[in-house]
């Protein structure tokens, strides 16, 4: 079942939080960008309310909660309803896909990925950002789990775990980015982009459609 309710009911704390985490917004916005793109179809994987998709330049979008789906379009998203696990749209209609703090809300990972791996067309890219279980901010948010309106039902995996199930299910690795050493209060500058994983809580994994 879609774990929507806390974003239709709580949609303006959600907006509130990117202008006040600005800073780290930006960081894995600046994460993401090297990953996308310019040219192709594009389509984002419960793009919420548009604030990635928007920017780096993601035509479609689709969400399963209608107030998060309002503010997408308001901002020139191509919005359409619908679960990641159950993708409404033709094998190979896009060349990328993008998935940012998706995976740890769906009901079936596996099932998404591979939703993901029948729309994109042969070499087409997925690039999905997450917060690494095992990062600082990643235990931080486990441990306050049951507080938080929004991560209560939430699954966290870790880099490894996000990279197996894209190799499993016909993903190629491509590419691998970090951004977000601090925690979050602590965070009030824009941080770099760092190769790899292992010492940052954002995590930008690039996999690509073998051919």
């Amino acid at each position: 079942m879609p774990k929507t309710p806390p974003f239709d009911a709580y949609h303006e704390r959600y907006e509130d939080w990117f202008e006040i985490n600005q800073a780290a917004y930006i960081s894995e916005m600046l994460a993401l960008r090297p990953f996308i793109p310019l040219a192709g179809e594009s389509i984002e994987i419960g793009v919420g309310s548009g604030r990635f998709a928007a920017p780096l330049g993601i035509s479609t979008g689709i969400d399963p909660s209608s107030s998060m789906l309002s503010y997408a379009i308001a901002r020139g998203i191509k919005g359409v309803m619908a679960t990641a696990e159950d993708l409404p749209f033709f094998d190979g209609s896009f060349d990328t896909a993008l998935v940012v703090t998706t995976i740890c809300f769906v009901d079936s990972p596996d099932k998404m990925l591979a939703e993901i791996h029948r729309v994109l067309k042969p070499g087409g890219r997925v690039v999905i950002g997450f917060v690494d279980r095992e990062s600082m901010i990643g235990q931080s948010y486990l441990n306050h789990q049951a507080e938080s309106d929004f991560y209560r039902d939430a699954i966290f995996y870790s880099t490894d775990e996000v990279r197996k199930m894209l190799i499993n299910l016909g993903f190629s690795i491509t590419g691998l980015g970090q951004t977000l050493a601090h925690k979050l209060k602590e965070t009030t500058e824009i941080e770099p982009v760092l190769p790899g994983s292992g010492k940052c809580a954002f995590v930008v994994i690039s996999a690509m459609k073998k051919e």
